[in-house]
């Protein structure tokens, strides 16, 4: 009796992991062009800090997430597009634009913060994708250009 019910848990597990499969979500996280909304179009966000962006942050923070192989696979989709909306409803450096000047000027704080803190990016986010964790010389990087753009928000309130 005990072999039949755990064979039977077994076949609903096998059955649910495969019918979850079929769950898709598009469209995805993938613009082709900069918004005029974009952080970069407003700021000043020099190259290196750019490039430090881009590998470490506009996954979950942009418009434009580059997908692991796993999003076709479920749950960890669904996973994934749970982080990536969280992570977009905090910051989305692809819309700071649409944000008014006091918000702004908090979210540019919270980078500076996070940044201290090393509470960016997500432990889990780093162990999955190799090269993505920030080493002391790029949050240094990071924390500065927050500082210089909170200056920048702070001169364009003034303005």
């Amino acid at each position: 009796m005990k072999r039949n019910t755990r064979l039977s848990i077994w076949a609903v597990v096998i059955f649910a992991l495969v019918g979850i499969q079929f769950i898709k979500k598009d469209p995805r996280n993938v613009q082709t062009t900069k918004l005029p909304t974009d952080i970069s179009n407003l700021y000043t966000v020099p190259d290196d800090v750019e490039s430090v962006l881009q590998r470490s942050c506009y996954d979950c923070h942009s418009n434009n997430t580059d997908y692991p192989w796993y999003i076709n696979v479920q749950p960890a989709a669904m996973f994934l597009e749970g982080h990536i909306n969280d992570g977009k409803r905090h910051l989305n450096f692809s819309d700071f634009g649409s944000y008014d000047k006091k918000r702004q000027l908090k979210k540019a704080e919270d980078i500076k913060e996070e940044m201290e803190r090393d509470g960016m990016p997500l432990k889990s986010y780093t162990i999955l994708h190799k090269g993505t964790k920030l080493n002391a010389h790029e949050r240094a990087l990071l924390t500065g250009w927050a500082n210089d753009l909170i200056s920048e928000i702070n001169l364009a309130q003034i303005n």
